[in-house]
């Protein structure tokens, strides 16, 4: 199929270069001058495993290709993906003003050169309703045409792709949401999505409403999940229990499973937040109170303060202290920073007086970006550590699970190590003459 995919955030990109790499000829839209140069010379904005390889791939071939020409794209294509950014303000309103800008300019590009009928595909989060919008303003340019001479369908399909794996997630799809009444539409998706579909067990073929709230839905039990253990695990500290033996039993029940159990300083993601905040958002307004999602939010933003206590705790204040970070994107392979629990650690370290040596195998760039000559950029992660007075392990990226331990405590004028992903054995630690600190680890 000809396909055009709005938008190359990391959603976008890797929808556009995995539906290329399944043989559909796809052209991506970026409307800033930056960011379109960049991908015409075959680099990326973002940092994804083997994102570049299919894109290098799939340009070399043909299959993909740039432009900022969002009607000529609109016009050559039969499927066209909007994979806008949504941004949701601190209150948990979506901004809704730029894709519904984007759908009156591929109505009026429809209008202009009709043809044959298109599917106009929704990837982005949005409220419950929004594709509804959207097809009411498409429908009202299609009007100015005549009766007839635009032919289109409307289709929600949420984006579950996690950074850091996504495009893993994309080749091996556990659910494919497609949201629409309108059948041809339903079925140009269905033929698109069936490489991707061998079994008829991962499509779902839904109204656009259910789909919207499907995403929401996603999201917020998984944060649930992982607010429960973080929650619980300050109860386990206090009690004198270890919860990595709670979190083991309650993996072991397999209505629970041992997935997003892991504890943590707290989840970030601009993405995972804002789905959370716009479900709160929308609850509010239908007049329902989500209890458990609203706990969930609240939780979290005071797990993402537990090392810093931590830290402050140790080493009993802060003021000319030297701390080492490990880790400051939002999870491991990105390098993100969106709502990272990272960043609210290295603010309290800065505003109480501290020195901090930060590490992070992709994401320093973008933290320089926030905070300038503040903190110092360590090369690696040992030299991050070098006159530590602690250790603060924030994500837990592969290279830092098993360390030279040896060296780091030569390195570190005091051997404090606070692990805020349990990813350390505590009496192991304690052996190579570490004072540990883990969350929710018996004392």
């Amino acid at each position: 199929m000809r396909i055009a995919v709005i938008g190359t955030g990391y959603v976008g990109l890797v929808t556009g270069a995995c539906l290329a790499d399944f043989g559909n000829d796809v052209i991506g839209v970026e409307l800033e001058p930056a960011r379109l140069a960049l991908l015409e010379r075959g680099e990326l904005p973002i940092y994804e495993p083997s994102l570049d390889v299919i894109l290098k791939s799939n340009r070399e071939a043909g299959r993909y290709r740039f432009t900022s020409d969002l009607e000529s794209a609109v016009q050559e294509s039969d499927v066209v993906f909007m994979v806008v950014r949504v941004d949701v303000g601190q209150d948990g309103v979506p901004q809704l003003d730029k894709i519904l800008e984007i759908a009156d300019r591929i109505g009026r590009a429809m209008v202009a050169a009709p043809g044959e009928y298109k599917v106009i595909v929704s990837r982005a989060t949005v409220p419950v309703g929004t594709t509804d919008r959207l097809a009411v303003r498409l429908g009202a340019q299609a009007a100015t045409a005549g009766a007839g001479r635009v032919a289109f369908g409307v289709v929600s399909n949420p984006s579950f792709l996690k950074e850091g794996n996504a495009v893993e997630d994309f080749t091996k799809q556990g659910r494919i949401v497609i949201g629409t009444s309108d059948h041809r539409a339903a079925e140009v998706m269905s033929r698109l999505y069936a490489p991707l579909a061998r079994t008829r067990e991962v499509l779902f073929v839904t109204d656009s409403r259910s789909a919207e709230l499907s995403k929401y839905a996603t999201s917020a039990l998984l944060a649930s999940r992982v607010s429960f253990m973080n929650d619980l695990a300050l109860l386990a500290e206090d009690v004198g229990a270890d919860i990595e033996v709670v979190r083991d039993v309650l993996g072991a029940d397999p209505r629970i499973g041992p997935k997003y159990l892991f504890v943590g300083p707290g989840f970030g993601g601009r993405l995972l937040q804002n789905d959370i905040k716009s479900l709160l958002y929308a609850a509010t307004e239908a007049g329902r109170d989500l209890a458990i999602v609203r706990a969930t939010d609240e939780i979290n933003q005071r797990q993402k303060r537990v090392l810093a206590d931590k830290v402050e705790r140790v080493l009993h204040h802060l003021d000319d202290k030297v701390v080492a970070v490990w880790g400051v994107a939002f999870k491991p392979k990105t390098a993100d920073l969106g709502e990272a629990p990272a960043l609210v650690l290295i603010d309290r370290l800065l505003a109480k007086g501290a020195h901090v040596q930060v590490h992070d195998p992709h994401a320093l760039e973008n933290l320089k970006e926030l905070y300038g000559d503040r903190i110092t950029y360590a090369s690696t992660m040992y030299d991050a550590a070098v006159g530590a007075d602690a250790l603060a392990l924030v994500t837990e990226w592969h290279s830092y699970r098993r360390p030279d331990f040896k060296r780091l405590f030569k390195e570190m004028r005091t051997p404090v190590l606070v692990d805020g992903r349990n990813v350390w054995d505590p009496s192991e630690m304690r052996e190579l003459g570490f004072r540990y600190h883990g969350i929710g680890r018996r004392p």
